[in-house]
């Protein structure tokens, strides 16, 4: 087996952290409670660790292949993709109306990291479906959803995001594909887009693609952007004008074709206003928010898959006797202290940005479908302050483990056989695709620090005092030591907290040269919190006698967070607050 879904871990945080009891009572979720969510994940585990997962080394090795004007996917993915979206798996989340199963983001979740385990490559397909369907839904025409929505939940057909151009990349005011209105009420495409996940391939009968264009007289800058859907081919099953050029050559992440499209060579594309004129990156934000969220599950998914693949090399490779002496010759090198560290240290990583973003789906949940409308609104706000940290240090994170599975492999984590060096290269694009980390980072301090004057991150930090209070109160060491790593972390994160709103708008310099070792502290503190409700449920269910295996296991990691990666909060705040005059003190001319 080259996957083992965590479903224990899963279902222990949707039950006692992200209260899946409580979003079964929202309106629509009635039956999405934990029996109905072990069930799913159960049927999803088999899935994806029998027909997803053993594809993973086959994409790396033997990548979507471009010969005149078409991709060929991976062997393998699209019988794979036909299973996936014949078993329902695509329209997990999406309305019953349109062929969906109607679950909660809280249970999408979870099955999302799933398939990112099995592969990263694959799963980008659906990922990217998603979110053509998020934005069709919220800005589409009772048409366009009835058009392209049960299509793409059905898996006969998938979606793309057309953003980026050659001139354009995180700068979304200057693109400049122009689309030219019809006499049938259509438009034109005309322009280049460029990193096109998926944009082309022979998976699926047809692909919608979601483009961002400029109308003829449209302001310049990001008000004058418009979003177009234009399907490759037409209702009347002609093909559209939109081509793929070439498909990128690429460190990681290789099965999954990265398109350069050309829209309007040959007369024009073809496409469809989504919405309003002009309100385009509004409407595309819905989709990138979405995908940014499930790029951070992404990362908690890469970063499983390479600790499985250590635990089992570290248990198998025999390498030098034991320190202590235990025994006498040499033993498996998952004996040795500092193995065992890098263990700890990429376990305890994965179960707490896993907790955190299951948390986060929670209260999207919430956020969407409680009948209180303040309730509603003061879980948007945890939910939307949360996204960066989800995607900016569950990716960043997925970095750090995948090396340090290279390391606890060692020589032999250096060759591509053994397939941890496939983990590290697939995890770097995680950090940069969907919003870089400092691009998270710039949203974190502008529009969900600043924008509210600190409101939801105070809120967060009474909430994060509150598990402090209780923690000290118990008798375990366990506990009293978290608590006080907690407070630690928390005061870390409102001393930046007033930094931000002290000096944004007098030294914008200072405060975003520690933008990201922001996101870093605040993500950190948010997953340890986490981490620290899981220790306390734990250790109750441990007394209970129930799954004492489990229950230890969770109390050492949660131990583990807090004595090993939470008390990082404290020197990050002080990078922060105090050191931020150093990253722009050396002149320009001297680099």
């Amino acid at each position: 087996m080259t996957y083992r879904a965590p479903v224990k871990d899963m279902l222990f945080v949707m039950k006692e952290l992200a209260g899946i009891d409580a979003v079964a009572q929202l309106p629509g979720f009635e039956d999405a409670g934990l029996d109905t969510a072990a069930a799913v994940l159960e049927e999803c585990a088999r899935f994806n660790e029998d027909v997803v997962a053993p594809l993973n080394r086959e994409g790396d090795v033997r990548p979507s292949s471009f010969a005149d004007g078409q991709v060929h996917a991976t062997p393998g993915f699209k019988q794979a993709f036909h299973q996936f979206a014949e078993a329902g798996w695509q329209g997990l989340q999406h309305p019953v109306e349109f062929g969906g199963q109607g679950l909660p983001k809280l249970i999408g979740a979870a099955c999302g990291e799933m398939v990112n385990s099995a592969s990263i490559s694959f799963a980008l397909c659906p990922l990217l479906s998603d979110g053509a369907i998020e934005a069709l839904l919220t800005a589409g025409s009772h048409e366009q959803q009835a058009a392209y929505i049960p299509n793409m939940i059905a898996g006969r057909w998938t979606g793309t995001m057309c953003l980026t151009e050659p001139q354009a990349g995180s700068d979304l005011s200057l693109v400049r594909t122009r689309a030219e209105p019809q006499a049938d009420g259509s438009h034109k495409l005309f322009g280049t887009k460029i990193f096109i996940t998926w944009g082309e391939h022979d998976m699926a009968e047809n692909i919608v693609h979601l483009v961002l264009a400029r109308v003829a007289g449209a302001p310049e800058g990001v008000k004058g952007i418009s979003l177009f859907v234009c399907p490759k081919f037409l209702p009347d099953g002609t093909r559209n004008d939109v081509h793929c050029v070439s498909i990128e050559h690429k460190l990681g992440i290789k099965a999954s074709p990265t398109a350069v499209l050309q829209f309007g060579d040959h007369g024009g594309a073809v496409g469809h206003l989504v919405g309003q004129e002009n309100r385009g990156l509004e409407y595309m934000f819905i989709m990138m928010n979405a995908a940014r969220f499930g790029v951070g599950v992404q990362g908690i998914a890469l970063a499983e898959r390479a600790y499985q693949l250590a635990v089992r090399y570290a248990r198998d490779r025999v390498q030098s006797r034991p320190v202590d002496g235990s025994t006498p010759g040499a033993s498996a090198i998952i004996r040795h202290p500092d193995v065992r560290r890098m263990l700890m240290t990429m376990r305890a990583h994965t179960e707490g940005c896993r907790a955190m973003a299951l948390v986060a789906a929670a209260a999207y949940d919430a956020a969407h479908t409680h009948p209180d409308e303040a309730v509603r609104k003061q879980n948007q706000a945890f939910y939307e302050f949360l996204v960066p940290l989800v995607k900016g240090l569950s990716t960043e994170m997925s970095l750090d483990v995948a090396s340090l599975g290279v390391q606890v492999h060692g020589g032999m984590g250096f060759i591509e056989e053994t397939g941890a060096a496939q983990y590290l290269r697939d995890a770097k694009i995680l950090t940069i695709y969907e919003g870089t980390t400092a691009i998270q980072a710039n949203d974190l301090v502008g529009r969900k620090t600043a924008r509210d004057g600190g409101a939801t991150a105070r809120a967060i930090a009474a909430r994060i005092e509150a598990t402090e209070t209780e923690l000290a109160a118990r008798a375990s060491d366990a506990s009293r030591t978290m608590a006080r790593r907690l407070g630690a972390a928390r005061q870390a994160l409102l001393d930046v907290v007033d930094f931000v709103l002290a000096n944004v708008r007098t030294d914008a310099n200072a405060v975003f040269a520690g933008s990201v070792p922001y996101l870093m502290l605040a993500g950190t503190a948010v997953a340890g919190w986490q981490m620290a409700r899981a220790l306390a449920v734990a250790e109750d269910r441990l007394a209970a006698g129930e799954d004492p295996e489990f229950m230890r296991a969770k109390i050492a990691t949660a131990r583990f967070y807090g004595d090993h990666i939470l008390n990082r909060c404290t020197g990050l705040r002080d990078s922060i607050v105090e050191g931020a005059g150093a990253v722009t003190a050396l002149e320009l001319e001297a680099f």
